[in-house]
């Protein structure tokens, strides 16, 4: 527990932080960075100033918001790779104006076929390793991209990465946050290729430092000439295979050309008249919606934004959810996951009844009836009224280390996050889909198209959206607002790797949330209370004003990122 005289002292230089307030704005909440960005005819929001002007580049030639977003993203994997790329997965929300719908897709890769759980139990690991050939499962975001262009797409594909080319070929300045954490990623140099392909003689650019990338502009090139297969079952695919098998892994030819993205119908929940869509798992994305469930039932608004019972209410709500998240959420193809159930009014009234005056140190699982990654989050919209969530990510940083030869990018490690013990349902098997912390979302009322949005971050995510909702929805808090706004964020939960919870966890408040009246009562109520900088995620959110179509765009100040529109 957090003592009173370092909580004091806390408080004391968090008072202090010029994060606490915007300054001097004559307009909106005290905590609100910039005004929400206003077009009507589209508008892109990204965590890098350039990929959103790529985004806008494309819809302004006449391409779709899937367009848009595909061409942000492959712009995003050269410019941000410490968050994503084409060695990582890849899982959208779509609004399509034309038939009225929204689309889920899920493009994440299997785990290989020929690796099973008799290796990590021969070598004597109790956990997958975060980096190295034994996280490594197949990439799905290049299948990914094919199916959203191939069902929602204008432009050739070649003109939808033609920017990303381009800069990949003539270089870019790295963006401030981004040259941060490429310096956290640098120790990834001792795995074949890293140093040669990721580093600058094995050390990371420099914040407006020059970065260019000949091997990924050739790597698109290809993927722009040959489509998904030559990916998949042509050259890339046999070079991967063999760099894997060189290099000690276990990814082969044959994975890759047996992987398949899923489209799924995207789930919801309804609070307070506005619905939530999140995609089911293998994601974690229903957290979100459970933790809404439950939180439907307490006065919010009246509660006030940040006040101990908002704060207490909120974090024993997660730890319920993420009880579920731990014990249910896995690969569907390989458990039986009761989602309708999960995120039922009546299984949220049975939860919520858990919740006392006191932080609870550990909860059961529910019975329903049958933590850091590092990601990218962007969304699009165009002038026809199509709106895209899409949310991409290598997992841990940079991903596995894993890097092939001649291709200019890295592998992915979110096999780290299967579980080694047999019998449960995120259990490692061969050709299985490992648990996923990546999580689009979207948000309608009374079936119309509201908020594509999503809020970067590991188990920071489901966390963020319910924020995110619940600071519109209860505080009235505009795009720019909500995300702005502080946030409170709870770790320690019981995981879907296996670990449980068992002394409650840890409560981390950034510093416009925290005053000394709230921690004190918080630790009253036995919270554990840390404070962090970082792990609060990063927001990016595209509104449609349901009576005139104008767009607001929004991208907080946590991260390097632009919401920008015509």
């Amino acid at each position: 527990m957090l003592s009173r005289s370092v909580a004091l002292a806390a408080c004391a230089a968090l008072a202090l932080s010029p994060t606490t307030t915007a300054q001097d704005r004559i307009t909106g909440r005290g905590f609100a960075t910039r005004s929400a960005v206003m077009a009507s005819n589209g508008m892109v929001a990204t965590s890098q100033p350039l990929a959103t002007q790529i985004g806008l580049e494309i819809l302004r030639a006449g391409g779709s918001a899937i367009d848009a977003a595909i061409a942000a993203n492959a712009a995003l994997g050269l410019m941000e790779p410490t968050g994503n790329g084409i060695g990582g997965d890849l899982f959208a929300i779509v609004w399509d104006a034309r038939t009225e719908q929204l689309y889920g897709l899920n493009a994440s890769g299997r785990s290989p076929r020929s690796l099973s759980i008799e290796v990590f139990q021969q070598a004597g690991l109790e956990s997958v390793p975060a980096h190295g050939p034994l996280p490594v499962s197949v990439p799905g975001c290049v299948d990914g991209w094919f199916e959203l262009h191939g069902r929602f797409g204008t432009l050739p594909m070649e003109q939808v990465l033609a920017p990303a080319i381009r800069y990949a070929r003539e270089g870019f300045p790295v963006s401030e946050l981004i040259a941060h954490y490429w310096g956290l990623s640098v120790g990834l140099a001792r795995f074949p290729g890293f140093r040669e392909q990721m580093t600058i003689d094995g050390r990371a650019p420099e914040m407006g430092e020059i970065w260019r990338n000949e091997n990924l502009a050739r790597t698109l090139e290809r993927i722009a000439q040959g489509g998904r297969d030559v990916f998949y079952r042509g050259e890339i695919a046999r070079e991967i295979a063999a760099f894997m098998a060189a290099n000690g892994g276990y990814l082969t030819y044959e994975d890759l050309d047996a992987h398949r993205s899923e489209w799924v119908e995207p789930v919801s929940c309804d609070y307070r008249g506005y619905e939530l869509w999140e995609l089911p798992p293998n994601g974690q994305g229903i957290a979100a919606l459970q933790i809404l469930e439950i939180m439907e039932g307490f006065d919010v608004a009246a509660m006030g934004f940040g006040s101990p019972e908002y704060v207490h209410h909120f974090v024993e709500a997660k730890k319920l959810a993420f009880e579920d998240r731990a014990r249910f959420y896995a690969d569907m193809d390989f458990a039986d996951v009761p989602v309708s159930e999960l995120i039922s009014p009546e299984y949220a009234a049975a939860r919520r009844a858990l919740i006392g005056e006191r932080a609870g140190r550990s909860y059961p699982a529910g019975n329903p009836a049958l933590e850091e990654g590092d990601t990218i989050y962007l969304c699009t919209a165009d002038a026809a009224g199509n709106m895209v969530s899409l949310i991409q990510s290598n997992y841990r940083g940079m991903g596995s280390g894993m890097t092939p030869t001649g291709l200019g990018f890295v592998l992915q490690d979110r096999g780290e996050l299967f579980d080694l013990t047999p019998g449960r349902p995120n259990s490692y098997a061969p050709g299985k889909r490992p648990f996923h912390t990546i999580i689009p979302a979207f948000l309608t009322v009374d079936g119309t198209p509201l908020m594509a949005f999503g809020v970067m971050g590991g188990a920071t995510q489901p966390q963020g959206h319910a924020q995110i909702v619940m600071n519109m929805v209860d505080f009235g808090m505009g795009v720019q607002e909500a995300g702005d706004a502080p946030r409170m964020l709870h770790t320690g939960s019981s995981q879907p790797t296996g670990e449980r919870m068992t002394d409650g966890g840890t409560l981390h408040l950034e510093s416009g949330i925290a005053q000394w009246e709230t921690v004190r009562d918080l630790m009253g109520r036995g919270h554990r209370i840390e404070w962090n900088r970082g792990s609060f995620g990063g927001y990016q959110a595209i509104w449609r004003d349901p009576a005139t179509g104008v767009y607001h765009g929004a991208s907080e100040s946590r991260k390097d990122g632009q919401a920008a529109g015509y």
